[in-house]
């Protein structure tokens, strides 16, 4: 099932980041059609050819979106995805992340390995100087990652993203370029 074909653009001890491919839609579909139960009610990443298809056009072609492959270093299998949305350019220099690891991965580090890949590359090569993660308080392990990987709260907005046919409260998580290079961050 795993994709070999694109390189990584980082790589951690045991993992790599890459750019989506229209290629990689069997295996990312089957891994979001084994990891429903994981997902609900958080996200719900494409689980058909065609949603992928369409989802993965909208990373790959619209400048305003980023989207990243977790890919374990040991199989080449994809653990997770992480995508970068809303990028404004300009003063801004910002973007909003969205992610979901996959259930064969979940609980072993991959995808912290991978959001501090993500987050290195967007504040290099991308330029970017502030990203946040907006999470629905319920959501522990989207929270604990956000924490782990040096995310600050920066607060609480009730019924602000409509998810399974609801608007839902987010925490509001955010992390900078100076956070990154400050001493002894964790």
């Amino acid at each position: 099932m795993p994709h070999h074909a694109s390189r990584h653009l980082a790589e951690g001890p045991r993992v790599g980041i890459r750019h989506f491919t229209y290629e990689d839609g069997a295996e990312f579909t089957a891994r979001a059609r084994e990891s429903k139960d994981l997902h609900h009610p958080w996200l719900f990443p494409p689980t058909t050819a065609q949603a992928y298809t369409a989802y993965a056009g909208r990373l790959i072609e619209d400048p305003s979106k980023a989207g990243f492959l977790v890919c374990d270093k040991g199989d080449g299998a994809i653990a997770g995805f992480i995508n970068i949305n809303n990028i404004v350019e300009g003063g801004f220099q910002s973007g909003a992340l969205g992610y979901g690891a996959f259930a064969h991965a979940a609980g072993r580090g991959l995808m912290r390995e991978g959001l501090d890949l993500v987050v290195g590359h967007a504040f290099g090569p991308m330029r970017l100087h502030r990203l946040e993660i907006n999470v629905q308080p319920g959501n522990t392990a989207s929270i604990a990652l956000a924490r782990g990987c040096g995310f600050r709260l920066e607060g609480f907005s009730p019924k602000m993203l409509f998810v399974d046919g609801a608007w839902r409260d987010h925490q509001r998580w955010a992390i900078t370029t100076e956070m990154i290079t400050r001493p002894g961050r964790p």
